[in-house]
């Protein structure tokens, strides 16, 4: 078969994928390019390394299998990175983003900047793309923000970043803003959903709703953080609601943070949970410790400042829990070379990172430990923590270990259920609630729970 059939080959394919898939979905995993074909193999275009990993983990098989279904043969499929101008790969790696050419109409650098702009008043100046460190731990959701950056209010409406304390999730938010505030005319609004609440208490007490919600209604591009702060505000779940649906149908973009999946927040209404979910929604984890290296190197780069390697290395090493308490760390440091006059070193570091190094927050907990200092207080044995028994004497215990790591530890109830044999995270999300009830009905067991923690931080510390 000539080559340019296999071009017309791969078009159709593309074509019945499309049909097959969601809307969301296809847009967002099929910006694939045909490039070239031999008579067993097709050669396709992809725009980043990442792009190239998510697409042959989830789709490869699928695609294959629809070529063959077309051709009555077996054709493979490979995958080549060709980013779609030569500045792509600076703006996957976090390093450029400003000379991104557009890709659609709605792209946001489609209108030159004719002067420079002063800072967006709500809006940090170095919480951008340029100084956001990319790793395993948030590349899906750096990916997914550039994405929403260069087109709003298309593919991925709404966004919403959830995460632990000091994990990226309002420096992510905000880079979105800085980037279509900077590349366009487009009206940017960053609030935290407090600060959102209190304004619309104003509003209500000085009678001035209507330009409440025109101020949301008409905007761009609305940044809300934190929004688990909006549980128990009935209120102002009903006006963001209202906000929600007229900024959707306009094709406006939204992007929220919360602490947690929207699935796991209480007293929030059904119908404004099911507006969260309905785009896109990422986590943030932990950074591993070579992403919390190039995060610290990022840092000193900014602040040109010399920190010798094997400090940066003893700082990644022992500072584990969140990006917040990584920079507090470095930060502590530069503070002391700039004041005492000294130079840091290995021995300066640990001196005067003694408390935090010794913290309990810095420890990496081990789900393992939890599960056998429980079991062998309730006489059980780890493995009828995991199993499927659910006589009294086992669920219990098997609750309470799960209510004890979500409160110790930084694992998500997704890794929770899968550490307890495989179970899904409603599951996890039960358990704490029982357990949580228990405490309110049963108040010794709080003294139980805090004796069973002192007893796995000593179990920890040993090991």
């Amino acid at each position: 078969m000539a080559e340019w059939n296999y071009e017309i080959l791969w078009k159709e394919t593309m074509n019945q994928m499309k049909g097959e898939l969601n809307e969301q979905e296809f847009a967002m995993w099929f910006n694939l390019e045909y490039l070239s074909a031999t008579e067993q193999e097709i050669a396709i275009a992809v725009p980043s390394s990442f792009y190239k990993d998510q697409v042959k983990q989830r789709y490869q098989g699928y695609i294959e299998n629809k070529l063959t279904e077309l051709m009555g043969k077996e054709v493979s499929v490979s995958f080549e990175v060709k980013p779609k101008n030569q500045n792509d790969d600076k703006i996957l790696s976090g390093s450029s983003e400003k000379n991104y050419q557009k890709t659609e109409k709605k792209d946001v650098s489609e209108k030159p900047k004719t002067a420079e702009k002063p800072n967006h008043p709500q809006l940090r100046k170095d919480y951008i793309f340029d100084f956001y460190v990319i790793g395993d731990n948030n590349s899906f959701a750096s990916n997914a923000a550039l994405a929403i950056g260069r087109n709003p209010g298309t593919a991925y409406n709404p966004f919403l970043i959830y995460g632990g304390v000091g994990l990226g999730k309002t420096h992510l938010m905000q880079a979105i803003g800085n980037y279509v505030y900077d590349n366009s005319n487009m009206k940017v609004i960053y609030i935290t959903a407090e600060s959102f609440t209190n304004e619309f208490i104003q509003a209500i007490r000085d009678n001035q709703t209507a330009a409440f919600k025109n101020k949301y209604r008409f905007v761009d591009v609305l940044l809300i953080d934190d929004i688990h702060f909006l549980q128990k505000k009935l209120e102002t779940q009903e006006e963001l609601f209202h906000t929600f649906n007229a900024l959707y149908d306009a094709n406006k973009q939204m992007v929220f943070t919360c602490d947690r999946p929207v699935s796991e927040l209480k007293n929030l209404s059904d119908r404004l949970r099911s507006r969260f979910e309905r785009g896109l929604n990422v986590d943030l984890q932990p950074p591993s410790y070579e992403t919390r290296f190039a995060i610290l190197k990022k840092k000193i780069e900014v602040e040109n400042v010399h920190i010798p390697d094997e400090v940066v290395a003893l700082v990644s090493k022992n500072v584990s829990t969140n990006i917040r308490d990584l920079e507090a760390a470095l930060t502590k440091l530069i503070a002391y070379a700039k004041l005492v006059g000294k130079p840091i070193t290995v021995e300066t570091a640990q001196q005067q990172l003694k408390d935090v190094f010794a913290s309990p927050r810095q420890t990496n907990m081990s789900l393992e430990i939890i599960q056998r200092v429980v079991a062998e207080y309730f006489s059980l044995s780890v493995n009828d923590l995991k199993s499927k028994k659910k006589t009294q004497n086992i669920v219990f215990p098997r609750q309470l270990s799960m209510y004890i790591t979500r409160e110790i530890t930084e694992y998500s109830t997704t890794e929770v259920g899968q550490a307890f044999g495989g179970r899904d995270h409603t599951t996890v999300m039960h358990a704490c609630q029982k357990i949580e009830d228990k405490i309110r009905s049963d108040p010794t067991l709080d003294s139980t729970i805090q004796s069973l923690i002192r007893m796995i931080k000593e179990y920890n510390a040993k090991s």
